[in-house]
């Protein structure tokens, strides 16, 4: 049986250079067989694709734009377009600090879902304290307005699983190449490039996923990296 070919990759800048070190060494040792890696470097200038380079990852220069946002989605629709050219089943947008388990690609496969997202934290500010919550969100089925809610610790901490999604980061996020042929990477002012695909998807019927029991460390500065994640 042929194995689905996988590209995993994501835009990238100077500014991640602190943890260039941590995503090589962990996108050199994924076990799934079938996959390929691919960087697109919108550093103003060479300095960082040629470091890139050296630690021996595929790398691409992608467009500069004085906006940050400008830049990323650019890069990403590259990367898009890569998958789509070259005949790739799946894009596995892996971000430079997001280090997931060795076994990411085929423990997100075998849900056979078009778009599939791991788990991953960030730092927000809740009632004046710095709390971990999950780059995952979830929508009542009972709220008329656009609001979006994280998915509460219980649904990672204590009944890790599969789980429908409202909307997910774009950090370690599995996407079948038939969403790519319908959806490209965009963004506004009110939202990011994340929260508008996401809802391109909802737009189109697709299905957003995430499985709460893959976890990944986020090296949100230099060296800080978190890994079990506890209450």
């Amino acid at each position: 049986m042929n194995q689905p070919r996988v590209l995993v990759g994501c835009p990238t800048h100077k500014v991640k250079d602190y943890c260039l070190e941590d995503y090589s060494n962990i996108v050199k040792s994924l076990t799934y067989p079938n996959y390929d890696i691919l960087l697109v470097d919108n550093t103003n200038g060479d300095s960082y694709y040629d470091k890139i380079k050296k630690e021996g990852i595929p790398v691409i220069k992608g467009p500069y734009f004085k906006g940050a946002m400008d830049r990323i989605v650019a890069s990403r629709n590259l990367l898009r377009d890569h998958v789509l050219k070259n005949n790739y089943d799946y894009f596995l947008s892996l971000e430079q600090d997001v280090i997931p388990p060795k076994n990411i690609i085929e423990s997100l496969l075998k849900h056979n879902k078009q778009v599939i997202s791991a788990a991953y934290f960030n730092f927000r500010i809740v009632n004046n304290e710095r709390k971990p919550k999950p780059m995952l969100w979830f929508k009542p089925i009972e709220e008329k307005k656009e609001i979006m809610y994280y998915l509460p610790d219980e649904f990672i901490l204590k009944k890790p699983g599969l789980y429908k999604m409202h909307a997910c980061g774009l950090g370690c996020l599995l996407i079948h190449r038939n969403v790519l042929e319908k959806i490209e990477f965009r963004h506004r002012e009110e939202g990011f490039d994340d929260v508008w695909f996401c809802k391109d998807c909802r737009d189109n019927n697709i299905e957003i996923y995430a499985d709460t029991s893959l976890k990944c460390q986020h090296i949100t500065i230099k060296g800080g990296k978190w890994s079990n994640i506890k209450k």
